[in-house]
This record gives structure tokens, sequence and C-alpha cells, in this order.
């Protein structure tokens, strides 16, 4: 690309929400650390993954999607003066969620480098969370197959999601993984308490009702450690009949500042335990960082987050509440091996998945 030796400048396009999604922060942040001049051109748009996907499927929710794109895009562009001529970015990287967006930045710099960061993939995601109709679900797979095509480089998290890729596309795929902000480092605590601690959005990927059942279990026999469970979705309100009256305490929302500081306060942080496709294939937001607050963290066995995570993480079957709630009873039990286990978690998360060390294979491919 001809960038070889010297520092980029790189523009962080799109309409990205980092408080929500923190992935395209991770990755800027870890290109300016690494010496690159990073600026941002970012107008987010506060749809849910949820709201997008409905956009396609409801004539209704198109219009206030694609109404509210159009409001934001209108600001994209006439940002996009400040950054032409001399200034022009060496590479743009547009953030997450940015299937649309990336057809934007394209239109506005058709010579410059684009790299898309495809954490999920629409039709992926779709099916996940239940969407049926066959329709749709071609639909999302156009706009999958649109948004890598666009794209000179793409950003996948797992070798699961690379390979994905259409056979054609697959040359364009890196694999980064996600990380964790470095707020999550900084609220680690060298003593908290033995608790245990979930939070997401209650969506089949996550395998919340397995989560529930465990604590069930536990709760049943006289088990149950300090348990917090922090969000709501879709199988929220399965959830709560399963775990019945367990004394649990229960967070419908936490802002992202906050959340650091009472993910660390437990000892015991948990991943992901659903079984749908998708489950299989990622590593989650949640897993990186609960190890990066010094939690010993339990998540399912999968061989992307075997693979990812080795020896620093505690494995149990998929869809296994039995196997949990063991997981569970074993680390509030054994002080000194749970010690270990956050140890282990804090020290990979230390090396591996800080926004310096994660963008390590970015900045190879753009170098």
């Amino acid at each position: 690309m001809g960038l070889e030796g010297r520092a980029m400048r790189i523009l962080g396009f799109g309409t990205y929400n980092i408080a929500a999604h923190p992935r395209v922060g991770i990755l800027l942040e870890g290109l300016r650390d690494r010496g690159h001049t990073v600026v941002e051109l970012n107008e987010p748009l506060r749809v849910s993954t949820e709201g997008r996907v409905a956009a396609l499927s409801s004539p209704t929710a198109a219009l206030a999607f694609f109404g509210r794109l159009a409001k934001n895009w209108g600001r994209l562009i006439a940002g996009t003066r400040r950054y032409r001529g001399g200034s022009a970015p060496d590479a743009i990287l547009v953030g997450y969620l940015g299937h649309f967006d990336v057809l934007l930045a394209r239109a506005l710099y058709p010579r410059t480098t684009i790299i898309l960061d495809h954490l999920i993939y629409a039709a992926d995601t779709a099916a996940d969370r239940g969407a049926t109709g066959t329709v749709l679900r071609r639909i999302l797979a156009g706009l999958d197959r649109l948004a890598l095509g666009t794209a000179d480089i793409v950003i996948y998290d797992t070798n699961a999601h690379a390979n994905l890729a259409p056979d054609a596309l697959a040359h364009k795929g890196v694999v980064v993984p996600v990380g964790a902000p470095d707020a999550w480092f900084e609220a680690r605590q060298d003593d908290p308490d033995t608790g245990v601690v979930f939070y997401g959005l209650y969506t089949p990927l996550q395998g919340t009702t397995t989560i529930a059942r465990a604590l069930r279990l536990l709760a049943d026999s006289g088990d149950l450690p300090k348990a917090t469970m922090i969000g709501t979705g879709q199988d929220y309100e399965e959830v709560r009949e399963i775990a019945g009256d367990a004394d649990i305490t229960w967070v419908d929302w936490a802002e992202s500042q906050a959340l650091p500081a009472i993910v660390a306060s437990h000892s015991i942080g948990l991943g992901i335990f659903g079984t749908t496709d998708k489950a299989q294939r990622v590593v989650p937001n949640k897993v990186y960082q609960s190890m990066a607050a010094g939690c010993a963290t339990i998540t399912s066995g999968t061989e992307p987050q075997r693979a990812m995570l080795g020896d620093a993480a505690t494995y149990v079957p998929p869809g296994d509440p039995a196997a949990l709630a063991d997981a569970i009873r074993t680390l509030v039990r054994d002080r000194a091996h749970r010690q270990e286990m956050r140890d282990r978690a804090f020290d990979l998360a230390s090396r591996a998945f800080t926004h310096r060390a994660v963008i390590a294979p970015l900045e190879e491919r753009l170098t």
C-alpha cells in the first residue's frame, strides 16, 4: 500500500457508538498508541442491533431507521471537507455495525484503503435472535456480501467468523481479538467479594436461561453465592421465571462508565453458554472485560474460546446448567483456586487483550 515504514493517518468513520459497543474504540486507541495519527468522524446512530434487523422487515421500522441514518450521513458528509486534499487519510476504519457506513465511506473516498470492522454478520445475528423469514435472511446475507466486497480489509474477531466469508473475499480478512478498554483493567480489585456476575442483553447466544437454571440449582442446594444479573432483553422474562425466588440481585441497566467497577467487585464473571450456531463462533466482549477486571471467568468450552483464552478460563459445555453450577461451586469453595484463576485471567488480558496488543495483526496488514 506504500505505507511501509511510516506513521499513517487513520480516520475512524461512521455511525458507531463506542459507549454501547467499545470495540472500535479499542482499535482506534491501539493504532494511536502505536504512533499513528488517528482522528474520528463519528455521528453515533443509537439504534440497537434488533432495530437494524427490523428495519429490513418492517416498512414502518425501515422509515424510522433510514430517516435517522440519513440525518447522520448528512453530518458525516459535511464533516469530510476537513479531511480532503492534503489531509486526506491513508486509511479509513469503519466501525462496528458499519454495513451501511462502509458504502458511504467508499463513495466519499473511492481510492482510500477502507477497513471494515465486521464483528457480526447481519444474517447470522438475525438467525441467532429468532428471525425465520427466508426473504429477510436473503436480504441480510446480500447486505453482508455487499459490505465485505466494498471494503479493502475486513476485521473479524475469531477465525470461525472469518471462515464464514465467501471464498472470493476471504483474502481480505484479518483476525483481531475484541480486547477490553483500559477502564476494565483499572477497575480490578485485590480482594473482591466472593460473588458471581453476568451482564448482557439476554439473547439466545448468551445462554441466560442456562445461567438461571444453574443459579436455581445452587440456591436449592444452599450454595448460591452473592449473584448479580445485569441487563434485560429477549430471554429476560423466562430467566426471571426460572430463577424464581433465588436470592439474586437484578439490575436492569448499568451505565457503561459504572459497569467495570460493578463487575470487578465480584470475583467470578460469567461468559456465554448458548447453544446457537453463532454462540459456537464468538468470544464475547464480556469475557475479555471480565478477565481484564480480574474476575475468574467461566464460559462455554467452544473452540474459539478455548483457542483464545487457553488455561485462563474455566469451561463448561454449552447449555449445561449442572456443569455451570458445579464450576461456580468449585470456585466459591476453593479460595486458592479462585485466586489462581483470577490471576491467570488478568495476566492473559494484560498481555494479549489491551488495545496495543490486539491491534498488532491489523497494523501488520496495513504496513
